[in-house]
């Protein structure tokens, strides 16, 4: 059973701090198996499910029923609230838990992105909660070589210089069947087929219908599969509207809803300090980047997803405020991606399939943000550092340096 170590510490991490943790992410990346493997470090433990019809009935007939748990010894039970989204008074109901049992349980409420669509509105559970994220399988993940936090920051341009094949054939294992636990697993080309269009069907067909008022499923099926092809490039929402006879603000909710249910993530311009910046076109990944028949996209998607992964879990822990962008000019000079950390530039990278020359932008736009930069070659064979001017340019294929992306 896949061990998700860096998501069990930072649930170690949060739950030290608040006895309310929401866990989201995209629907089947596996936030019930990372419950239970969380649930079997505790004496005291109970799990409950929403779609479990006796559990359902449980809970409406006694919202303590938690408190009949039969307990082992004195230490402190945990509770597993699975799917409790779904209940319709959930946050109310967990504002009542908490403020009455915040001394005595600790609760993991698991869910798919719903629980940040509700977090973004109004939120009666303030302060009440952290929130963590689980995201599909990655490299750095897998690869088991992370950095610590600190250390990762005080040499970006670190490397891992040994047990490359191993690393190499984790990352093509992913670029075929995607991060997802049950097809990376599985690792068979028709069964990546079968889970990846019946799960896309699923979550536009049921989730996304069932949670928002959109009733034209088939017109935002359709929107979905053009996607695949516009990775890679600024995203034209005028162009989709175009090709789907839908009007242009209809196909924009479309993709904000796509966007807060894990199908896509989408990354803003970066525009401080970058003359004659775009700054109104995004860039848009899919979290199931297997789907995606030209390498080059795929390439960039995965970079992306690690990135994002990994933005993501600094946020979660306090560690920083980052985010993460793209840089491109009016003169079409783009650098795929750059991170941030409260508005200041950290680190540039570029992914590239096999030119191992640098990137003429990449080296025009380190010179003005004065950051590292890095540029990943999927067909390298070798890591190697140049300068720029006063700055220093890591050239590496993605598993010799991904892995240690804390």
């Amino acid at each position: 059973m896949l061990q998700r170590v860096p998501y069990v510490q930072a649930w170690r991490a949060l739950s030290a701090e608040k006895s309310l943790v929401l866990m989201a992410g995209p629907r089947q990346c596996g936030k019930t198996t990372l419950a239970k493997l969380i649930a079997e470090s505790f004496v005291n433990r109970l799990y409950f499910n929403w779609d479990i019809p006796t559990d359902k009935r449980t809970l409406l007939a006694n919202p303590f029923f938690f408190e009949a748990l039969p307990r082992t010894d004195a230490s402190r039970p945990l509770v597993v609230l699975d799917e409790i989204h779904k209940y319709r008074h959930w946050k109310n109901y967990l504002k009542g838990v908490y403020d009455r049992f915040q001394s005595d349980y600790t609760f993991l409420v698991t869910g798919s992105g719903r629980l940040d669509i509700y977090r973004k509105g109004g939120d009666s559970l303030a302060g009440r909660y952290d929130l963590m994220h689980l995201w599909p399988l990655t490299l750095a993940e897998l690869g088991e070589r992370q950095a610590a936090h600190d250390s990762f920051f005080a040499d970006l341009l670190a490397v891992v210089e040994s047990d490359l094949s191993d690393l190499r054939a984790l990352w093509e294992r992913l670029a075929a069947f995607s991060g997802f636990p049950e097809p990376y697993l599985r690792a068979k080309p028709a069964s990546y087929r079968r889970w990846s269009t019946g799960y896309h069907q699923r979550l536009i067909r049921e989730d996304i219908r069932d949670m928002t008022a959109i009733r034209a499923v088939d017109h935002m099926e359709a929107l979905f599969y053009l996607l695949p092809s516009r990775v890679g490039s600024p995203l034209s929402v005028t162009g989709l509207a175009e090709d789907l006879k839908v009007a242009y603000n209809t196909i924009a909710h479309w993709l904000t809803v796509f966007d807060r249910f894990y199908l896509v993530f989408s990354l803003k311009p970066w525009t401080t300090s970058i003359a004659r910046s775009i700054q109104k076109e995004r860039k848009l990944y899919l979290l199931d980047y297997a789907l995606i028949e030209d390498p080059a996209a795929r390439f960039e998607n995965m970079v992306a997803m690690e990135l994002m992964r990994a933005v993501s879990c600094w946020n979660d822990l306090g560690l920083g405020s980052y985010t993460l962008h793209f840089l491109r000019d009016k003169e079409k000079r783009e650098v795929d991606f750059l991170i941030a950390e409260r508005r200041k530039p950290v680190l540039l990278v570029e992914a590239k399939l096999a030119d191992e020359t640098p990137s003429p932008a990449l080296l025009r736009f380190q010179r003005q943000l004065k950051a590292p930069a890095v540029q990943l070659v999927r067909d390298a064979a070798h890591f190697r550092v140049l300068r720029n001017a006063e700055h220093r340019l890591l050239i590496a294929p993605p598993w010799q340096w991904i892995p240690r992306l804390p």
